[in-house]
């Protein structure tokens, strides 16, 4: 049983993890002078693989389901958990991190691509739980509150980052099917009462097979199935294929194969396919007789076919396609890796804002910059970006220094609309009908379907929305500021939401606010234009539309989504609290190992911490653990006022040094503050200490970098020799002990 003065911070992966190895020490010194204990779980890609294949290792091997625990205390008032950005892994990632487990001496079983035997599909059913989001569903028992903090937003104002110019001529555009998608086939229904819904395939012949038996619903619930004409899918990439040619613009595709772990990776598939029609039609049934798919990306399908007996002719045509094509856009030009490459390499909600702030451009084969057709297969929120793009077409690009902002309040508590719900994803096996029946029979919703098609079934519980509602109510009410619902009445799954949302409104004071109920594509106008006067606007939307504004409005503002305050009230009264984006992760994780420079920004990490101390304040009537908040915060502000963020190039200070200047103005404010003199006398000598050892802190910081560092391993590394590389100070290290 936890102490309720407990914090709990997950240990993830990539940089974020590196980042926690030099920070998290300075979070347990500090806490423990206010009686605040800090456990760790971990929750890593890593991880979650031995977890799910413990009782297959010996037990010196074993580690604790830390997932599942999290997930039973998320549903209790007392929790109090930090989490921060892990890996959605895509099937190549997983396979990567079982390759590197098994390499450490972990007997645990390949990756069944293709299960035939009953042994073969419980380990795929066993790895498929540490796939694509696994994470968020379970910890996200409660909607998301996500904005700029006001000292980041001041920061940007103040320093504005680069933006791109952007030009009228431009010819950057995205491309949508608009029909036949999942947003076109959509059909919604709202269960009367608690009841355990199945997923039915009927055969053309009438055969009836169930897909899935255990859908379980509760009353008031809104439940979706839609599927995606993979037909017309083909034909519609084929043409923007031609298209991106004949305008001579790059061709990219923008997906998100790790949070849609089922869905989207079959639709890379087709875009690969649809790029080399050649090559599939000429090796097509070779490489599917060697287990090799294109859902994997063009990548792993270059290395699988060396060793086949045609690998070289394979290669060639893959060189050929490319030269037919249009300019592909790269994800690295001096390597040669395509947008085509790797399924979880390009994901839109990181990939499109990255774009829109680089002048509408992407990275071309011959290293230069240019005019993209961004291609997004469902229609569903593709309007969102082509109405940035426009905007910044008509009236250039944004100003950050007088920018308004849109903070973000989502909808996702309790798995709700988590990305087509992965476990109710299914690529069509035959021709027929995929029905979602109710338990007596009834047919809720059907879809006439081909093989190949892809179908998929989401749920949107009750009380997820009524607490959704009041979550935006709540902050509109705080920031009086306007709140817009990002729902669209001509779609099935939003109009059953708008008729939720205008009822519960109802349940709360609303008098004196704006609240606006608008088309994603029209709100996200109206934000626009609201932003370019310095004005802020509540964008209040679903999961998806969470997860892409959180990162498009913050990267287009401050530069990055790492530095937000990301704030989960969990429904049963604990708190959440994340730390912002990992995309740029991997590439850190690379330089630290080659350079020993480690360039992730913690700024989340701050805010999230600072929050979490305010939080537990309250519930545990712990008044010194306000006052590590309220100092942690003002020590935030001297940190971004001071610019001590880690500096782009290797030479300044790293992710460590900024760890150690956050700290030193942190005991700065505690020793400083008169709310508690028992802790402003413990943190007096450490702050004078620290404040003394400054430049000989930096220079052991700076002295490492420049040569490669050893960690042991990606997706987990040796925790000693991390330990050692993230904390190379003895003077730091030192002076945290003596406190």
């Amino acid at each position: 049983m936890l102490r309720m003065s407990t914090i709990i911070y997950t240990h993830t992966d990539e940089a974020p993890l590196l980042a926690t190895y030099s920070f998290l020490p300075i979070i347990e010194a500090y806490a423990a002078q206010a009686g605040v204990e800090v456990e760790t779980r971990d929750i890593s890609l890593a991880g979650r693989i031995l977890a799910a294949f413990a009782d297959r290792l010996p037990a010196d091997q074993q580690v604790p389901d830390a997932l599942a625990e999290l997930g039973a205390l998320a549903e209790r008032p007392e929790a109090n958990i930090i989490k921060l950005p892990n890996i959605s892994a895509s099937v190549p990632q997983l396979k990567a991190a079982i390759t590197e487990l098994q390499q450490q001496g972990f007997d645990l079983p390949d990756y069944p691509e293709s299960p035939s035997t009953d042994e073969d599909r419980e380990t795929r059913a066993r790895y498929d739980t540490a796939k694509g989001s696994a994470v968020n569903p379970v910890l996200r028992q409660g909607n998301s509150d996500r904005r700029a903090p006001a000292a980041v937003k001041g920061y940007a104002k103040k320093y504005p980052h680069r933006m791109g110019a952007w030009s009228s001529d431009s010819k950057t555009a995205v491309a949508t099917m608009g029909k036949d998608d999942f947003r076109s086939n959509e059909l919604s229904v709202v269960v009367d009462a608690d009841d355990t819904l199945s997923i039915v395939h009927v055969a053309a012949d009438g055969t009836e097979t169930v897909l899935k038996d255990d859908v379980k619903v509760l009353a008031g619930e809104v439940v979706d199935s839609t599927y995606m004409d993979v037909a017309a899918l083909r034909r519609f990439l084929t043409e923007q294929i031609a298209r991106a040619k004949a305008e001579d613009v790059l061709f990219s595709v923008h997906l998100k194969a790790t949070m849609m772990k089922v869905s989207d990776p079959i639709l890379f598939g087709h875009a690969v396919q649809a790029f080399f029609p050649t090559l599939f039609d000429q090796y097509g049934e070779q490489l599917r007789a060697a287990g090799i798919s294109p859902n994997d990306g063009l990548g792993a399908l270059l290395n699988a076919t060396k060793d086949l007996p045609d690998g070289e002719a394979i290669a060639a045509a893959v060189a050929q396609g490319l030269e037919d094509g249009p300019r592909m856009a790269m994800v690295d030009d001096r390597k040669g890796i395509t947008n085509l490459h790797v399924p979880s390499d390009v994901i839109i909600d990181a990939s499109m804002p990255a774009m829109i702030r680089t002048s509408g451009h992407m990275w071309g084969p011959d290293g230069q910059e240019a005019d993209c057709l961004a291609v997004i297969p469902d229609s569903s929120y593709a309007g969102v970006y082509q109405t940035v793009i426009s905007d910044c077409q008509a009236n250039g690009a944004y100003d950050p220094a007088t920018m308004g902002s849109v903070p973000n309040v989502g909808l996702m508590a309790k798995a709700a609309e988590e990305y087509g719900s992965h476990d109710k994803t299914f690529e069509v096996p035959a021709a027929g009908r995929m029905e979602l029946r109710a338990s007596d029979g009834t047919v809720l919703t059907a879809h006439e379907v081909q093989p190949g098609d892809v179908w998929r079934a989401c749920q949107t519980k009750d009380e997820s929305i009524r607490d959704w509602v009041k979550l935006a109510v709540t902050r509109a009410r705080a920031s009086d500021t306007p709140a817009v619902f990002w729902l669209d009445e001509t779609r099935a799954h939003d109009t059953n939401l708008i008729e939720k949302v205008r009822t519960y409104l109802g349940d709360h004071d609303t008098d004196g606010l704006t609240i606006e109920v608008m088309a994603p594509a029209e709100a996200c106008a109206y934000s626009l234009e609201r932003i370019r006067r310095g004005e802020d606007t509540i964008s209040v939307t679903g999961n998806v539309l969470r997860d892409y504004n959180t990162d498009l409005f913050p990267i287009l503002e401050v530069g990055t989504s790492a530095k937000m305050l990301s704030v989960v009230p969990l429904i049963n009264g604990g708190g959440l609290f994340e730390t912002g984006a990992g995309g740029s992760a991997p590439k850190h994780v690379q330089q630290l190992v080659s350079e020993n420079y480690l360039r992730w920004d913690s700024l989340g990490e701050f805010f999230a911490l600072a929050a979490s101390f305010e939080h537990l304040a309250g519930y545990a009537d712990n008044p010194r653990a306000q006052v590590l908040a309220d100092t942690l915060d003002r020590a935030t502000g001297t940190f971004l006022d001071r610019d001590k963020s880690p500096t782009r190039k290797i030479g300044g200070i790293d992710n460590r040094g900024s760890h150690f200047y956050l700290a030193l103005y942190w005991a700065q404010e505690l020793a400083g503050q008169s709310d508690d003199a028992e802790l402003a006398a413990a943190f007096g000598p450490l702050a004078e200490r620290l404040t003394a050892a400054e430049d000989q802190i930096v220079s052991e910081l700076n002295a490492v970098q420049g040569s490669p560092a050893d960690i042991g391993g990606y997706f987990r590394p040796d925790g000693e020799k991390a330990d050692r590389v993230m904390r190379p100070s003895a003077t730091l290290n030192e002076a945290l002990a003596s406190l």
